[in-house]
């Protein structure tokens, strides 16, 4: 029971990892400062940049449906 703990927490620490690596990428291929994403996404530029720096995680599905959108790519791609 506690390493299958363990093992979803891990994942779930990784899948946040390189969502604030791939959030970060995309906006900076797309040429999109981080106040044009947030507001193309409707969050605030703060919001962005805790994302990016993992002082945030765990976004709620909405935010990255719209992040997703905002970026040009699917909500998935975001959390692969």
């Amino acid at each position: 029971m506690t390493i299958a703990l363990d093992n979803r927490f891990t994942r779930s620490k990784l899948r946040m990892a390189r969502l604030k690596v791939r959030l970060r990428t995309w906006r900076r291929e797309r040429r999109m400062t981080q106040e044009a994403l947030a507001k193309k996404a409707r969050v605030t530029k703060f919001y962005i940049s805790q994302l990016e720096t993992g002082l945030r995680d765990n976004p709620s599905l909405p935010v990255l449906r719209r992040l997703a959108k905002a970026l040009g790519v699917s909500a998935g791609e975001l959390l692969e």
